[in-house]
Parts: C-alpha cells; sequence; structure tokens
C-alpha cells in the first residue's frame, strides 16, 4: 500500500519563488523585518529590483570600467573578505600594492634610482587621492610659513572651473580658498596664462586636469610648469604643481608618449590616477603618487611595524577590500605596456569613428578634441526646436545613457552630450549608436516644439518703457538652456527622494 501525505502550506520547499508568499507582500522600505526569508528568495526579489538600473556597459555617461576578464573576476572574488588594513594578515596584499605604486610612479617618470621605492599609496578613487595630495601640499605650505613667521591660515588652490567636484570638497572640507579660473566658449578647459596670474604667497599649489571631464582634454601642463617657474623666480616663491590625471593618467603615457605632463616637468610634485577609469579595474581604486619623500610631510604619515619591516600609510579611510588592489596588479602584469597601449588606441580610433559618425549627419558641432581622453562630446547645430537633453531623453529609450549638461562658467549657455568611450566600447556599438542617435533626431523631428510653447515669449519682452524688446539669439538660447537645466534638475530630485 503506498502511503502518501498532504504537503503543509507552510511547507515552501515544494513552491517555487515566484509562488511563495515572499513575494506578495512588498518588503520592507524603512525597518528591518521581523521574521527571517529564505535566501533564494532574498536574492530573487532583489536580483529582480535591479534589473530596473541601467545596463553598464551601456552607461556611457561614465568613465568607470565595467568589464574585466573572468580571471580577473575570479580573484576579485577570492580576495573579497580581505580587509586592505590588516597588514599585518595580509602582507603579500600590501606587497602587491607596493609593486602597483613603483610601475605608476615610474610610468609617470619619478625620478628614482634603480632600487629606490617610490612614494605612494593605493586610494578608495582619485577623490581620495586628490585630498591626500592637498593636505600634503597644505600642511608643506603652513611649515613653510611658520618657518618664515608669516601668516599662515589663508591657504588657497588655482584651479580651472572645469575640475570635478572632489577638488570643491577639499576646498571646503579643509578650509581652502579655491580660485577658479574661469571658462570661455571654444576653451573649455584652464588657460595657464590666467592661472598663473592668480597665484599669490597664499597659493599651496596649481591643480591641472590631464583629461577635462567635460570634453576629454588635456591642460597645457607644459607651460604652466614654465610660467610658473618664471613666476617663482620673480617673487621667490615655490609655488608647486599638483596633476589630477584621473582619466588620463593611463592614456598619455601609452598614446602621447613625448607628451611632457608629469615628472619631468620639475614643479609637478604629485600625481593622482584612478585605477578604476582607463587603469582598467572595476570602480573602488585609485592612486595618488609622489616625486620624493620631500613632497609628503613626515608628520601625515603613520607608521605600523609588521614582519620585522616598517609600513608607512596615508590614507583617510580605514578598511578598505583587498580586491580592486589585486585587480590593479593582475592588469598591469596581464597586459603590461603593449597591452594597455592596444586597449587604449582602440578606444581612440572607436572615438574616431564615432566622432566621425556624428559628423556626417550634418547636425552637431564636435566640442571635444581628438588628441585626450576618448571621449566624444558635441552639441546640436540648431537647438531651437529641440535640444541636447531631450536627445539624451529620447536615447534612453534604446538603452543608451547619454548624458546631457551644461558647461560651467563662463560658458554656462553650452549644452553638450557626452560619449565615453571605454574598453568594451566595440566598433559595433559605435556604430549602433550612430544609427541610434540618427534615429532619434528624425523623431524628435516629426515632434512639435517643447521649448517654443513654454519659451514663447522668451523672444519678445516688455521694456520699461512699454516697448517690446527683440532678444538675441545668444539670450534666447541661454534661458532655453536654463529651463531645461531646471526641469532635469528637479525630475532628479523628485526621482531620488525617498519613498
Amino acid at each position: 500500500m503506498v502511503l502518501s501525505r498532504i504537503v503543509s502550506e507552510s511547507d515552501i520547499s515544494v513552491h517555487s519563488t515566484f509562488a511563495s508568499r515572499y513575494v506578495r507582500d512588498s518588503l520592507p522600505r524603512f525597518r528591518m523585518p521581523d521574521n527571517s526569508i529564505p535566501k533564494e528568495a532574498a536574492y530573487q526579489i532583489i536580483h529582480d529590483e535591479l534589473m530596473l538600473d541601467g545596463q553598464p556597459r551601456l552607461n556611457l555617461a561614465s568613465f568607470v570600467t565595467t568589464w574585466m576578464e573572468p580571471e580577473c573576476d575570479k580573484l576579485i572574488m577570492d580576495s573579497v573578505n580581505k580587509n586592505y588594513v590588516d597588514m599585518d594578515e595580509y602582507p603579500v596584499t600590501t606587497e602587491l600594492q607596493n609593486r602597483c605604486v613603483n610601475m605608476i610612479a615610474h610610468l609617470f617618470n619619478a625620478p628614482l634610482g634603480e632600487s629606490e621605492a617610490a612614494v605612494g599609496v593605493g586610494t578608495v578613487g582619485s577623490s581620495e587621492a586628490i585630498m591626500l595630495a592637498g593636505l600634503a601640499f597644505k600642511r608643506k605650505w603652513q611649515n613653510k610659513r611658520k618657518a618664515e613667521g608669516k601668516p599662515y591660515d589663508n591657504p588657497n588652490i588655482v584651479t580651472g572651473a572645469n575640475v570635478q567636484v572632489c577638488w570643491e570638497k577639499f576646498a571646503r572640507y579643509f578650509e581652502v580658498e579655491l580660485k577658479e579660473v574661469k571658462l570661455r566658449e571654444d576653451y573649455y578647459v584652464m588657460d595657464p596664462v590666467k592661472a598663473v596670474e592668480m597665484v599669490d604667497e597664499n597659493t599651496i599649489c596649481v591643480a591641472a586636469i590631464l583629461g577635462s571631464t567635460l570634453n576629454g582634454e588635456f591642460e597645457d601642463v607644459k607651460l604652466l610648469n614654465d610660467l610658473l617657474v618664471e613666476k617663482n623666480k620673480q617673487t621667490g616663491w615655490d609655488t608647486p604643481i599638483h596633476v589630477d590625471a584621473a582619466s588620463g593618467g593611463f592614456i598619455a603615457p601609452f598614446i602621447y608618449p613625448e607628451l611632457e605632463w608629469d615628472f619631468r616637468l620639475p614643479l609637478v610634485k604629485s600625481i593622482n590616477v584612478s585605477g578604476h577609469k582607463y587603469g582598467l579595474v572595476y570602480a573602488g581604486v585609485g592612486w595618488a603618487i609622489w616625486r620624493s619623500k620631500e613632497d609628503l610631510p613626515e608628520e601625515l604619515i603613520f607608521h605600523i611595524n609588521y614582519l620585522g619591516t616598517d609600513q608607512p600609510t596615508f590614507t583617510l579611510n580605514f578598511s578598505k577590500g583587498s580586491s580592486q588592489i589585486i585587480a590593479q596588479y593582475y592588469q598591469l602584469i596581464r597586459l603590461g605596456f603593449e597591452g594597455y597601449r592596444n586597449v587604449i588606441e582602440n578606444c581612440h580610433d572607436n572615438m574616431i569613428v564615432l566622432k566621425e559618425g556624428l559628423e556626417k549627419t550634418g547636425r552637431f558641432n564636435i566640442v571635444s578634441k581628438d588628441n585626450g581622453v576618448p571621449l566624444v562630446a558635441f552639441s546640436l547645430k540648431d537647438n531651437s526646436r529641440h535640444d541636447e537633453f531631450e536627445v539624451a531623453e529620447t536615447l534612453r529609450r534604446f538603452g543608451w545613457i547619454v548624458p546631457a549638461y551644461t558647461m560651467p562658467a563662463d560658458a554656462q549657455h553650452v549644452t553638450v552630450l557626452r560619449v565615453v568611450i571605454r574598453e568594451d566600447f566595440s566598433r559595433t556599438l559605435a556604430e549602433r549608436l550612430v544609427l541610434d542617435i540618427t534615429k532619434v533626431l528624425h523623431e524628435l523631428d516629426t515632434l512639435p516644439a517643447r521649448i517654443n510653447a513654454k519659451m514663447s515669449a522668451a523672444h519678445q519682452e516688455n521694456g520699461k518703457n512699454g516697448t517690446v524688446v527683440k532678444k538675441t539669439s545668444l539670450e534666447t538660447q541661454r534661458e532655453i538652456t536654463t529651463y531645461w537645466k531646471n526641469f532635469v534638475l528637479a525630475k532628479k530630485s523628485n526621482k531620488n527622494k525617498i519613498c
């Protein structure tokens, strides 16, 4: 006789995840739930919600690496449980970080002897690296001013208005005045002449950008160095240079080897670079490199003894994962100079394909340069009916995430779209993007102008005497740009609200 039993409703082992009670109610958003749920259900619920995120490889707004080889993925998972700060327990990981520091320092032409160790540190990203470099400049300037019996309470940094927001954070967090060289139309990087003019005795350094976030352009560090050398001679100051090479540090050495921007220039005292950008590592690793020990004040360094040796540390963060450090070392030895050059050259070639494809449409002005970070920044020749924000918004229907943004002061009336070419952006994808942009343009051409209806009053306004004053096309464009900038910011603000 065959015996059978009735399965209890509480026996979840026979239920499909999607038929279980765990997917029938909304998950708690503000308070931890009282009861546990099966691991399969927890995974499936979170996995399903994450599907609503954008596809990382189609996120053309980001400079951050979105693909690595499977072998490196395995190394990352093998080390994901290692806390990098535990140097005594994980001395090999610390050794790998030191190897990366030395390789990158030599790549940047640091003046090191044959067996001399480089001065640098791995960081969470370029933001932390910039904070550390800025602190070193501030402390060194303060020490010098104290020794001279001069005031040391009003330091400043000179940068271009195109700097990344981390420089503004450093200035605000560590009480340093940020003196920005304003941009102008058709010149979207820091003007070295104007930058040097702004330098005074309280300037702790001038920050140059090797690869502007706005259009990928390299600033002229060589000219900045030469002008600053002359000013230092005239004034008796010794104002140094920091190079923010977050994007360009892993580009210039491989395809622009003759370009002088690094430690070959005497006033360049420190450089930061993002390993998670064109260093080809997933997000979470940057590097700060100093010219010599003299450029990093000793009082900022903490010393830890392990395994009979002295381990100096200089970081803002304490605990952090080891995976990205190990991944960086993998890429450096796996690809070597030849491999990095091939990757960057391929990115550059695909950039040219995309740029030429956009030019053939006859609808865009190219704002970026051929020499620089492999990206294409472009704006509509005619945005009187539809503008760049609408193009970006419509492209999302095809899966593409392409940012539209306005330039900083004094070029804020200029709006651009930007496509960053990463290692995993193939020739086929470049050609496909041009086709989809063309489709978007044709679609927008058939739609009524959304801006004109809302901005119909922008062309004419009542003057003080009741007369009608005709606005120039530039004034109209600025008002339209301001309107759409506020519109996009409002949408983002509403999207990010907790609900």
